[in-house]
């Protein structure tokens, strides 16, 4: 997602670009025996651009959900694409809290190690480098310049350590540069400290004027030399042996300098070593990755999926800091203050409610916990529950899937919120509009309320908005339905059949209609933008989560929802850029793809191929998701074929690589694909285990001819979460040919609301 309601900076027209699909992984050979951090290619993703995204990815060196993350910069400072595969210039290493290009960076600062004259600013100290002298990993980046200078980041809670090492003893120093915006940076030479506060942030993004990321910077060696550049940029300067080690370590805080020096004593102060900090931080990936172990499968396979689990663990950011008494508190980005409890930031809903969150809540429900408490109190600061925050509201993307979110892992028994200030936050993101920020609250909801839909050209995107606010109402439906609130419930229940009023009959698709009820002239299904968002009507037609089975009806049935499913893997892959009015990338990479009209790079039509599991051919959807797998992903730097976005693209992969997909959260339901591995087993809450184990897989066999849940025949197309979490045994014999009689009877279909 490139968010192009902020990002359309320039034009650029599309000839001839190719998808990048050959795998070109970590250095290495087998990693079947290897703990599953090792697996990982922070790598994966990194070669994309304006014009081209293979991931828009960066390798972070960081823990999960940090408070901070850290890359080596290639790119210009405020450039979005921080680091480019493509690049060959290392210009600084960078604490980052960038969630996307599109969005940017915000509080950031970076630390560059150099030789020679001294030079400062970020366009002319870049130094060369190769990429077959670096080494990338989740807990440790290490890299030798091309000017001899080793360079090694390791993270650590609220900080990270560095180790620096120059190849002779001339005309040693290191830049600290705080990225102008009123940034500023201190010397303190006695102390050998760097003291500094980062202000950079993108217009966009949300933050009061006492903004501010306050950083330490200490070395354990003597500083013999320093200069400034301005305010927000200085140098420092050492006189070491040959190869001899520095270790920097590095902490900051949003809160305050005396919050940066207590973050930086529990942190980089405590570690002896950038060894011992890299050692904590691979066991704490390892924890967390190891919560499904694969067997089985490729070396590639096992490399992309825990790769792509990875990524799922970096977002959302988790804001929140710990005070004296090591009591959780948080600098608030909607009203300046520091309040007490858990926020988390950096993550655009849009994406991520989709299959991040759902994973969440199966396999690390205390992240689930925190985020509920984190989406009150972003409701009690602002005003409003967050849809994309980095580090405050952004005015992009559109819906209320934050209610989604609060849905999902509310009706899986994750309770940390009270239920009726829950409701009172709900009920207003479907009743009001954030004054200044259009995608924060519900635009249109007037017109919603009064027509049943969003009108065109009256509102931007409006029939995205009509199918987004349609699945947001019954989420807040099955709320209040569990908490007894049956009278909200029906109201909304009610709302959630709106998307009917944008289904253009005659056409067989959603379309537009303007507040006067007349459908929108020049029907054409490969038009992008106008009433879309970031795609076409062959993508939006889908979305609608919560009712697959009134989707087919108004299509005239399952047999003609199939041929319309059908039809669009074989459609031209053509397209009208619309209202863009120029090529955007997610168009480029949709015609790239060469699956039709089909997206996968892009998120509104990602759960599609699931859903001939509510139309009984279920074949057909084991088919489908094996290929995109086969196809799409690979752990090379062009490991996606479209925007990574937060996680979402990976979480895809996740789920789908595990045998099963969440196409509506909320519903307790995952529909069933077709895994990729021998055998997975998920470490659950309660010291449980759930084991999805294939018999006669291969490249050759993505059909399921038989199907035994804890020694049971399971013919429905679906596994509901409590069996998921009371724990036991999945088997599926795989073959070469579709079942086409397992999965077709109408009680084997997974949730529709149609059908309740």
């Amino acid at each position: 997602m490139s968010y192009k309601l902020i990002a359309m900076k320039r034009l650029f027209f599309f000839s001839g670009l190719v998808l990048l699909l050959a795998s070109c992984g970590q250095q290495g050979g087998d990693v079947a025996g290897s703990s599953p951090v090792e697996a990982v290619n922070p790598l994966m993703g990194t070669a994309s651009t304006f014009e081209f995204s293979h991931g828009n990815t960066y390798p972070a060196v960081a823990l999960p959900w940090g408070l901070h993350a850290w890359s080596p910069q290639t790119g210009e400072n405020g450039s979005g694409w921080m680091y480019t595969y493509a690049d060959t210039l290392l210009r600084g290493f960078r604490q980052t809290h960038q969630p996307s290009p599109w969005i940017n960076d915000y509080g950031t600062f970076s630390v560059m190690p150099l030789r020679g004259d001294v030079k400062t600013d970020d366009k002319s100290r870049g130094v060369s480098f190769s990429h077959a002298n670096e080494q990338a990993t989740p807990y440790c980046y290490r890299v030798t310049m091309d000017n001899g200078v080793k360079v090694a980041l390791a993270p650590v809670t609220d900080g990270a350590l560095m180790e620096v090492a120059w190849p002779d003893v001339e005309a040693q120093y290191m830049v600290v540069d705080a990225y102008g915006y009123g940034g500023t940076v201190s010397v303190d030479s006695v102390s050998g400290c760097v003291y500094g506060v980062s202000r950079y942030n993108n217009d966009n993004g949300g933050v009061p004027d006492n903004f501010g990321n306050y950083f330490v910077v200490a070395f354990d060696q003597p500083i013999t030399g320093v200069g400034k550049e301005g305010d927000g940029l200085a140098y420092v300067k050492f006189d070491l042996q040959p190869g001899e080690k520095l270790t920097v370590r590095m902490a900051s805080s949003f809160i305050s300098f005396d919050q940066a020096r207590l973050n930086f004593d529990r942190g980089p102060k405590s570690y002896s070593s950038l060894e011992s900090a890299a050692d904590n931080a691979r066991q704490i990936w390892d924890e967390l990755l190891g919560r499904v172990r694969i067997e089985g499968g490729t070396d590639e396979q096992r490399r992309v999926f825990y790769s792509c689990l990875y990524r799922t663990l970096l977002f959302p950011r988790r804001l929140t800091e710990n005070d004296t008494l090591n009591e959780p508190i948080h600098y608030s980005p909607y009203d300046g203050q520091v309040h007490n409890g858990e926020l988390y930031t950096d993550n655009g809903f849009w994406d991520t409610f989709r299959a991040v969150h759902p994973l969440f809540t199966l396999l690390y429900p205390e992240v689930s916990k925190e985020v509920l408490q984190s989406l009150w109190h972003t409701y009690e600061q602002s005003g409003f529950l967050p849809e994309w925050a980095s580090p405050g509201h952004w005015g992009c993307m559109i819906g209320n899937n934050s209610l989604s979110i609060v849905t999902d892992a509310w009706l899986k028994g994750i309770r940390s919120v009270d239920a009726d200030q829950m409701l009172e936050a709900m009920l207003h993101q479907t009743r009001a509009r954030h004054a200044d920020i259009a995608s924060v609250g519900r635009d249109g909801y007037e017109w919603y309320d009064s027509l049943g839909y969003v009108p065109y050209p009256e509102v931007a995107e409006a029939t995205a908005k009509t199918l987004e606010y349609a699945y947001a109402d019954w989420c807040l439906a099955r709320f209040a339905e569990s908490i007894g609130r049956t009278d909200i419930a029906e109201t909304y229940y009610e709302k959630a059949q709106n998307y009917r009023h944008l289904f253009y009959p005659e056409q067989g698709f959603v379309w537009a209609k303007d507040a006067k009820g007349r459908w929108r002239k020049d029907f054409d299904a490969t038009e992008w933008g106008g009433p879309f968002t970031e795609g076409s009507s062959w993508h939006w037609t889908w979305s609608v989560l919560h009712d697959p089975e009134g989707l087919a009806t108004l299509m005239g049935g399952h047999e003609a929802m199939e041929a319309r499913l059908d039809s669009m893997f074989t459609a031209p892959n053509t397209y009208n850029y619309g209202t863009y009015g120029f090529v955007i990338h997610e168009i480029a990479e949709m015609v790239a793809l060469d699956m039709g009209q089909y997206a996968h790079g892009n998120q509104p039509v990602q759960h599609a191929i699931y859903l001939y599991d509510y139309l009984g051919r279920p074949w057909k959807t084991q088919q489908h998701v094996r290929e995109v797998m086969n196809r799409l992903y690979n752990s090379g730097p062009a490991g996606y074929c479209g925007d990574e976005d937060n996680g979402q693209t990976s979480a895809w992969y996740v789920f789908s690589a595990l045998g099963f997909y969440p196409v509506c959260p909320g519903s307790g339901q995952y529909a069933l694909g077709s895994p990729l591995f021998d055998k997975a087993t998920l470490a659950l809450p309660d010291g449980k285990s759930f084991v999805i184990r294939t018999e006669g897989n291969g490249p050759r066999c993505p059909y399921i001819r038989q199907a035994m849940l804890n020694g049971e025949e399971l013919t429905r197309n679906y596994l509901t979460h409590e069996e998921l979490l009371q724990g036991g045994e999945l088997v599926l014999q795989m073959d070469s040919v579709p079942n086409t009689v397992r999965g077709a009877q109408a009680e084997d279909l997974p949730y529709s609301y149609s059908r309740r």
